[in-house]
């Protein structure tokens, strides 16, 4: 085999394995980088630096190691916005975490999102405490997205609301 062609292909094995442990790992570490996080990327970049290049480090190695990754990446983009089923396979889907200003504590703790984070969410979107929350959402990106009937007194237009889907369970008491 072709030494370069051996490069994509293990350039497109690490990412593929990458996708799969952030998602079995969880999606709320993207949005909510620590040190420990970043520390921890930055040596997962180079633990698998050598299992995408091999010996090879020359110039031409390290492009089509990024050109492959760049290529893998636009395909799996446009098979996502095409697919419903591969996007909620890959991402997931958005979780319920508030309701009417009641935490929806199963689903918490599914996602392991703890009281004190959801509570720093709150505020950070501006509403007083969680009581004053409409809807508060983690979505696929690990972003929470937070609703609350004081922000839309503050608001002078409503945009229509799009109608999402979003897993886990749903108290309405």
């Amino acid at each position: 085999m072709n030494a370069y062609t051996e490069i994509c292909l293990r350039s497109i094995a690490v990412y593929i394995f990458m996708i799969i442990a952030i998602r079995v790992f969880g999606k709320k570490e993207l949005a909510q980088l620590s040190v420990i996080d970043l520390v921890f990327i930055l040596l997962i970049s180079n633990a698998v630096q050598n299992a995408m290049v091999g010996p090879n480090t020359s110039l031409l190695g390290g492009v089509i190691a990024a050109l492959a990754l760049f290529i893998v990446n636009f395909g799996l983009k446009k098979i996502l916005f095409k697919s419903e089923k591969i996007s909620e396979l890959i991402q997931g889907e958005a979780i319920l975490l508030i309701y009417n200003g009641k935490l929806q504590a199963e689903n918490m703790h599914d996602a392991e999102i703890t009281l004190f984070e959801l509570e720093a969410a709150v505020r950070e979107h501006g509403v007083r405490d969680i009581q004053h929350v409409d809807l508060a959402m983690l979505e696929v990106d690990g972003n929470i997205s937070i609703v609350s009937n004081d922000l839309q007194e503050k608001t002078i237009h409503a945009i229509p609301a799009k109608k999402h889907k979003f897993r886990g369970r749903f108290n309405k008491t």
